[in-house]
Order: structure tokens, then C-alpha cells, then sequence
């Protein structure tokens, strides 16, 4: 698909309404290439975020399983994190892994790059694959993490699929592209 002749809308006006660690929202006023503007056009800006479908050499996938607040309740998520200022998504990814689980090393490949929705959020989540990790440390929680974690069955995870037991969607489309790829569903 060519993108050449795609034109951006033009940005006529921008303002902060909430700048805080974990809410930056902005109010911009924008043109579209054809003409029309659309006064109030309104963007969440996060840092990237990488999430990791890590698999131990026995071909287990540890979980986390965590309460979230908006949902109001706990749920089975893969690892995942938000990238430091400056960080490599990788580094972040290993980062994460081992400090909510434990698990480290391993052989590690992007599977994917995805935005939760680009139509209102400016950040990307990369979503790496980890096999034969191993433990390698004990869990570093921040203080306001409270996680535990789970080795889960090939089984296990079709199952939280089917189930629709998770609801993290940038975490759902990469272990569905992991399940597609090697045609385990």
C-alpha cells in the first residue's frame, strides 16, 4: 500500500489538560486534508509498554495474575511494563519479566509491535517472545504491585483464551499471533 500521498492532519492548536505519571491527556484543535477541523480532539500519551509471552525450558509460561482496579478485579496477564525513558524496548521487556517473575535469560524475539487504540493513544506496546527461560532470581515488586505468578500448561493458556478470562487486549493479540504462528489452536 502506498502511503506517499498521506497527509497527516494538521495540528492548529494543542493543550494539556492532566500531565501526571500515569495521566497525560491533551486537547488538540486539528485540520484534516480536506478541509473540516475538528476542535477538540482529545490524546492519552503513555511511554511504550512491552509485554512478554515467556516459555521455561520444560515449556511452561509463567503468569501473573493481579488485580486491576479499573476492571475491579484480579485477572491472568502475561508480564508487563511500561519502558523507562530511554530504554530499548528489549531491555525493558527483561527487565519486566524478571522483576514480576523471577525469570530471566533465555532466547528472545519481537513478535509483534501494536497500539491498544491509535485513534486516541500515542504509545506503541512491543510484545516479545522469551523461550527456555529459567528462574533466575526471586520477584523485585514495587511497592504498589501485588502480583503473584503461575506456571501455566500449553492448556492452560488455550484455555484462558476460550474463556475470555483475560482482558488485557494488547496482551491477547500477541499470545493469539504466538498460538496462529505455530498452529496450536
Amino acid at each position: 500500500m502506498d502511503q506517499s500521498k498521506d497527509k497527516l492532519w494538521e495540528v492548529l492548536d494543542r493543550e494539556y489538560l492532566g500531565n501526571e505519571p500515569w495521566f497525560t491527556v491533551r486537547r488538540d484543535h486539528v485540520r484534516l486534508p480536506n478541509g473540516n477541523e475538528i476542535p477538540s480532539y482529545y490524546v492519552f500519551e503513555y511511554p511504550s509498554w512491552v509485554n512478554v509471552i515467556a516459555i521455561t525450558k520444560d515449556q511452561k509460561f509463567p503468569f501473573v495474575r493481579q488485580y486491576r482496579h479499573g476492571l475491579r478485579g484480579y485477572f491472568m496477564e502475561l508480564c508487563a511494563g511500561v519502558c523507562e525513558e530511554g530504554e530499548e524496548p528489549i531491555v525493558s521487556a527483561r527487565r519486566e519479566l524478571q522483576e514480576e517473575t523471577g525469570y530471566g535469560n533465555g532466547n528472545w524475539e519481537l513478535l509483534t509491535a501494536i497500539s491498544a487504540n491509535g485513534s486516541s493513544t500515542n504509545n506503541i506496546t512491543y510484545c516479545f517472545l522469551a523461550a527456555d527461560v529459567e528462574k533466575v532470581s526471586e520477584q523485585h515488586l514495587e511497592p504498589s504491585e501485588d502480583i503473584t505468578v503461575h506456571l501455566l500448561s500449553l492448556d492452560e493458556v488455550r484455555e484462558l483464551l476460550l474463556s475470555d478470562e483475560m482482558k488485557q487486549a494488547t496482551q491477547l493479540a500477541p499470545l493469539w499471533k504466538y498460538m496462529a504462528i505455530n498452529k496450536l489452536m
